[in-house]
């Protein structure tokens, strides 16, 4: 196995909302230099696209803020509080 190239301990000292946030950049430099290794188009997700696309057409109110959906998807990953 290759060793790792950043210290693990160090990033879960990061909070949820600024992990997912790196998640989300290391994502993006991904698709930038390799865009098709980094999401292959299937026909299925080339269909869920268009679908979402056209609904997103039909009504851009019930588009959601990213702001708005990182904050509720960090929300869901709060262990509850006793």
């Amino acid at each position: 196995m290759a060793s790792r190239v950043y210290d693990l301990a160090t990033l879960r000292k990061l909070s949820v909302a600024e992990r997912l946030r790196l998640v989300g950049d290391i994502w993006d430099t991904i698709a930038d230099e390799a865009p098709d290794a980094a999401l292959p188009l299937t026909p299925k997700l080339k269909r869920e696209i268009d679908r979402r696309l056209a609904a997103h057409r039909r009504d851009p109110s019930l588009a959601k803020p990213l702001d708005e959906v990182i904050a509720k998807i960090t929300k869901r990953a709060r262990p509850p509080e006793r």
